[in-house]
This record gives C-alpha cells, sequence and structure tokens, in this order.
C-alpha cells in the first residue's frame, strides 16, 4: 500500500531530536520530512538547518514561537526538556498536529492526565516515546508468555543498568542531574522499564515500594587531591569518571579516536579536539563529578505487587561497565532469561527443556534500544499516513500507569521506603 510522505516539525534538537527522530527522515526521505524545527541554541538550529534545508524563517528560537504558527506539518516532535514537555504538547495538540512525545510525559500525575485529556478532546494521537515496547526483544519474551510456555508469570526481575560513563554524563554533570529542573531518575530514565515490566504481566500494578539515594557522586567522597575540573586535576589519570580521559584521549570513545555523535555531539555540536577541549574547560562536562551540583539518585530498587500477588523487583544502578538490561521472567511451568545487550533469550521449561533465540538487531544509526527506536517512528508515521484512528503501544492511554508507579516509586523512596498504593 502506498502512503503518503509525512511532514513533521521538531522541538528540541539534542540527542533524541536531531540524532534519532530527525536523522530519521534523512535515513527514510521517501517517509518523512522535517519542514520546521525549534531550539534556543543557534548552533544546533543551524546544524539541522543545513541538513534539511529548511528556510530561515522556519527555524525558531522556542517551541512557543513554532506552535504560535499557522499548522504546516501533519505531527511534531516534542523533545524538550521534561518539565516543558505539558506545556508544549498543549501548544501542539492546540494547533492541530498529532504528537510524538519524549519520556516523560511530564513530571508529575496532574501533568500526564493533563495531556491525556487533551489528546482526547483534540481527538489527535499522542505516541510517548517508551520505545521498548517496540523492540523485538520484549516483544518476543510476550509472545511466549501469551502462549503459554512460562504457565501463568508470578514474578520478574530486571535490572538497568545504566553504565558509569553514562550515568557521569546525563544524571551527574547533564541536564538531568536534578530533579528540580528534570525530575526523578526513575522517571527520567526508568520509566521505560516500570511500562515494558508492568506490559509484560498483562496485569495492574497495586503497591509500590522503593529505597535508593545518591551514594558516590558528592563532595564526602571526592578523593584527596580532586580539583574542581579534570582539566585541571592532577589525580585524575586514577579517576574512571575523567572526562578528559574520556571525551578527549581515550582510544575507544572520545573525540581523538573519530568520535562525533552522542554523547560527544552533545559538549558541542561540531566536535573536534579544539572544541571539545574548549567546552571540558568551560562547560559543565568537563566539572570533576564529585563538585557538582546533582541531587538524583545512582542506584535504586523498587518492588511493585500486581493484581492476584504477582511482582517485580527491579533495580536501577550507575555501577556497571556497560549500559544494558537483563531480565528474568518466572512463571509455573518455566522462567525466561534475557540480555538486551546480546539480544538474546532463553526459555527454560520445567521439563528439562531450554531453547535459545538470537535476535541481534541490524547495526546502523537506527539500532538504538535493541531497534526500538527505528520502529517505532516507522510505525507512527506508518499510522498518520493510513489515517487509521489504531492506537500504538505507546499511546498516552497506554503510558499513564508506568508513570504513577515511577512516581510514586519516588516518593516512597523519600519516606524511606513506604508501601504506597497505586490508584489509577
Amino acid at each position: 500500500m502506498n502512503h503518503k510522505k509525512i511532514k513533521m516539525v521538531i522541538a528540541g534538537l539534542g540527542g533524541r531530536g536531531h540524532d534519532i527522530y530527525s536523522n530519521y527522515g534523512l535515513e527514510h526521505p521517501d517517509e518523512m520530512e522535517v519542514i520546521a524545527i525549534a531550539d534556543p541554541r543557534p548552533d544546533r538550529l543551524k546544524i539541522a538547518r543545513e541538513e534539511w534545508g529548511i528556510p530561515e524563517e522556519r527555524c525558531y528560537a522556542t517551541a512557543e514561537e513554532l506552535f504560535a504558527q499557522e499548522k504546516m506539518a501533519d505531527a511534531a516532535v516534542i523533545a524538550t526538556q521534561d518539565q516543558q514537555h505539558v506545556a508544549h504538547a498543549e501548544a501542539a495538540l492546540k494547533a492541530g498536529y498529532h504528537l510524538l512525545l519524549e519520556k516523560p510525559v511530564a513530571v508529575d500525575i496532574k501533568g500526564c492526565l493533563t495531556v491525556l485529556d487533551l489528546a482526547r478532546k483534540y481527538r489527535k494521537h499522542v505516541v510517548v516515546c517508551h520505545v521498548l515496547r517496540y523492540t523485538p526483544f520484549y516483544n518476543t519474551i510476550q509472545k511466549l508468555i501469551q502462549e503459554g510456555h512460562i504457565g501463568e508469570v508470578v514474578t520478574i526481575q530486571a535490572m538497568e543498568q545504566v553504565g558509569y560513563w553514562h550515568h557521569a554524563h546525563s544524571y551527574v554533570r547533564g541536564n538531568w542531574r536534578r530533579s528540580d529542573e528534570s525530575s526523578p531518575m526513575i522517571l527520567a530514565k526508568c520509566c521505560h522499564d516500570m511500562d515494558i515490566l508492568i506490559w509484560l504481566t498483562g496485569k495492574r500494578a497495586r503497591f509500590v515500594s522503593s529505597y535508593g539515594n545518591n551514594y558516590l557522586f558528592r563532595k564526602e567522597m571526592a578523593p584527596d587531591g580532586a580539583a574542581s575540573r579534570c582539566m585541571n586535576c592532577t589525580i585524575r589519570k586514577d579517576c574512571p569518571y575523567d572526562a578528559v580521559r574520556y571525551y578527549l584521549e581515550d582510544e575507544r570513545t572520545s573525540v581523538n579516536a573519530g568520535r562525533t555523535r552522542w554523547p560527544i555531539n552533545v559538549l558541542t555540536p561540531d566536535p573536534t579536539p579544539e572544541t571539545v577541549k574548549e567546552a571540558l574547560l568551560t562547560g559543565p562536562y568537563g566539572r570533576c563529578v564529585y563538585y557538582c551540583d546533582n541531587d538524583v539518585v545512582d542506584h535504586q530498587v523498587v518492588n511493585i505487587e500486581l493484581d492476584d500477588g504477582v511482582t517485580i523487583n527491579f533495580t536501577m544502578s550507575a555501577f556497571t561497565e556497560r549500559c544494558y538490561r537483563t531480565i528474568k521472567v518466572m512463571g509455573t511451568r518455566g522462567c525466561i532469561e534475557g540480555n538486551m545487550d546480546d539480544s538474546k533469550l532463553v526459555l527454560h521449561d520445567f521439563f528439562g527443556n531450554h531453547k535459545e533465540f538470537d535476535l541481534q538487531v541490524t547495526d546502523g544509526s537506527m539500532a538504538g534500544h535493541g531497534g526500538g527506536d527505528n520502529i517505532m517512528m516507522k510505525q507512527f508515521i506508518e499510522l498518520l499516513s493510513s489515517g487509521k484512528e489504531d492506537q500504538m503501544l505507546s499511546s498516552i492511554e497506554h503510558s499513564i500507569e508506568s508513570h504513577l508507579v515511577a512516581l510514586l516509586a519516588e516518593e516512597s523512596r523519600l519516606a524511606n521506603g513506604q508501601s504506597l498504593p497505586v490508584k489509577l
């Protein structure tokens, strides 16, 4: 079936708005075209404008300016900062756009419900970027559960291994380091996980409890001799969080090794050894991890009780060598174990049988999140071009429960692990 090309506008040209959603259009020009953009950083606007050949009059300094214009496309991508999502979603829906909305939907449940009400009021698709729902990895797990291979699911144990360098980059030095400026880490990083784990059980959450804190990244833990900036630090060679090594010198991760995309391009939109060095001398990513103004956790556990006494145990930790997710789903007749990093699953039943699944995703710029980024974008475009009223897997209707659970987990953590009821 032939579908029309979808026109989009993008608000927020960071790692998601530019590197993922905009880039999908560059790789699939027959499916999608970006015709207007908004970002407060002139250098980011310039790069995106030149990539797409967008006239300067359709490049805006703010999302508010973009959505104040007459509707000019089929859909809008909202990839601005967490606390801006509700206002920008409201402006875009009022202007007549369907939405691809970066998670989290909002930083509180009131904001989430506001977006839900607006989507219903204006009768527009609002798809939340819970990209894990679109991955072959988690879809295969769900299929095995639904086919009855492990009987009834009783408990799930899962871990998000954030990676020491990713945590330092995004949650100590970066935009998501403070709850009051962005959102709690369990929401900003792990509403993905709350969503996918509840989805796999097919049940409603009833109670949530949580523990966690910022164990390492504070001045009390700084080694003797640590300087406020890595460029000036005499002991940086012994520090795994040395920004100079990671961004500038390392033979695997740095700009000197030819890396110019995320996370290097967060420091400067045009990464070179010279621009990265300047960013390390003057910008936030050159700061010592022990002397930043961060307040989000570096490890957290969440326990969830669902209908029928089914339980979920989830751990998020910064202290891992790589960024990946692991899961074990335990049922009455068998279990499923998986490692998303290598896209492999093993099904064991209680008769001594086991089966392995290799779900490798083709390497490439859109292979992120186990292929979920690419699949979500493709399905969103197909939905809009078809004109159907169908809901996608991560529509706003399906995404509220995960946000409520994540927000209650943070409330429980701050209350020393108090078990809190989930009231939808």
